[in-house]
């Protein structure tokens, strides 16, 4: 695999093409703002999503066309927007062309998996997914990551490993897709909540309460779509969890701390450009959640708050008031 496309160019995006480029792979980058095509293609980085971050000049357009010919491409788009991004690229990937899913989150309109849009609007495209604790400024500086990349086929796995791979940038096989998948959605919703822990200065037991129950949240969903419990004890479940969970150079624990300190949410992403992912899958989480019988308190405490349902008060003493039960339930 020599030729590796690259499906959007925000942060994560631009950082896993400096990967591939750096890992001896030609890479083509589309991006949707015309503006931060020409910056990478002119070797002026990424100022609009990777600020402050030396970068070579890497080809990029905002024509999907330029994508015709990858021997594999990753995508990196938004996931509220991914079906429409895909109905436009279809006609342009080959049949067999893996496509490597590194955006996290559930469709709100169909509460779907990303596999499952892709294979509803690429059919012909082998699906892959990409997660794992992984801060693209981190990845773009070359400095040590570990992921997970799932894909049903042991081979191409290997094959697609070896192409994006460096000594810095590791990713590790699984076969379970829906593992990590729900893994980096989950992870989002939950780092909302541990960030309002830490606005509100609610103290460290507390985040490492969120954190640890959090994880049981992740897995039985994990489990109920049919993905492996085994898998989310890696690195695109708890691996990506405890980073997301604490740092505010998460967009999502960010989010919540500055919600825990009294912004509303709407003055927060007013502010930002880039996407707060645990946001939008928030809802679409619970609604999945209550479709498979699946309890998931904490989550659905962050919604209730991001809908407007309850206050940070009432939601916080919703939970603390829950029956005392077993630590595996």
């Amino acid at each position: 695999m020599q030729k590796i496309g690259i499906l959007g160019a925000g942060a994560w995006g631009t950082a896993l093409a400096f990967t591939a480029r750096e890992a001896g792979r030609d890479v083509q980058i589309w991006a949707l703002e015309q503006d931060v095509a020409d910056a990478l293609s002119q070797g002026r980085g990424n100022p609009a999503f990777l600020p402050g971050i030396d970068l070579p000049a890497m080809p990029a357009s905002s024509d999907l066309s330029d994508l015709a010919g990858s021997d594999a491409i990753l995508s990196v788009v938004p996931v509220q927007h991914a079906r429409r991004v895909f109905t436009d690229l279809s006609p342009h990937v080959a049949a067999g062309t893996p496509i490597v899913l590194c955006s996290k989150g559930i469709e709100q309109s169909s509460l779907s998996l990303m596999t499952d849009v892709l294979h509803e609007t690429i059919p012909q495209a082998v699906p892959a997914v990409l997660s794992g604790p992984s801060f693209a400024a981190d990845v773009a500086r070359g400095l040590p990551t570990a992921v997970t990349l799932a894909c049903a086929d042991q081979a191409l796995g290997d094959t697609l490993m070896q192409a994006i791979g460096r000594p810095t940038f590791r990713p590790y096989w699984s076969n379970d897709l829906i593992g990590a998948e729900v893994g980096g959605a989950v992870k989002n919703v939950l780092a909302i909540a541990c960030g309002v822990v830490e606005g509100m200065k609610l103290g460290k037991s507390a985040h490492a309460a969120i954190i640890a129950r959090g994880f049981a949240e992740m897995t039985r969903l994990a489990v109920a779509l049919g993905g492996q419990a085994q898998t989310l004890s890696g690195l695109c479940g708890l691996g990506d969890l405890v980073l997301t969970c604490s740092s505010v150079q998460s967009r999502n624990m960010s989010f919540g701390k500055a919600l825990g300190e009294g912004q509303s949410a709407e003055a927060i992403l007013a502010e930002r450009n880039s996407v707060t992912e645990g946001v939008a899958t928030a809802p679409a989480l619970i609604a999945l959640a209550e479709r498979e019988g699946v309890s998931m308190p904490i989550c659905e405490a962050v919604d209730d708050t991001l809908s407007n349902r309850m206050s940070l008060d009432e939601a916080i003493r919703d939970l603390l008031s829950r029956p005392f039960t077993q630590e595996t339930s």
